[in-house]
């Protein structure tokens, strides 16, 4: 119960912090580069998966 209220909650701020960066008239007036933020997501996803494995294999 607690990791999917965690899940949830990672989700949920997840869609708000994104909504602010939404372009009003679509990817033509854009202000932000979508693929930059794409990869630093993408980036951060991937280094948190590294880290969990890491400190999962050291308590081991």
């Amino acid at each position: 119960m607690r990791t999917l209220s965690l899940t949830s909650f990672a989700l949920a701020l997840l869609f708000l912090a994104a909504l602010p960066l939404h372009a009003q008239s679509g990817c033509v007036n854009s202000p932000e580069n979508p693929t930059a933020i794409l990869a630093v997501v993408g980036s951060a996803g991937a280094f948190l998966a590294s880290a969990r494995a890491r400190i999962k294999a050291r308590r081991k």
